[in-house]
């Protein structure tokens, strides 16, 4: 279960972190550009925690 939880949480993340990286570039707003990137990257690390969870059973 562990494994589907931060699946979604970390499709969550990139999303919401591509559209503030893509309106961050689009209105020359640094710091929201900034937040997308770091949000992506939250969700990336998330993805991959994910992963080791469903390989390992959760015991994460």
């Amino acid at each position: 279960m562990g494994k589907m939880i931060d699946k979604t949480k970390a499709a969550g993340n990139k999303a919401a972190g591509a559209v503030k990286d893509t309106v961050g570039k689009a209105t020359d707003n640094k710091k929201l550009q900034a937040e997308g990137k770091v949000q992506k990257a939250k969700g990336a690390v998330q993805d991959v925690t994910g992963s080791v969870k469903g390989a390992l059973g959760n015991k994460v």
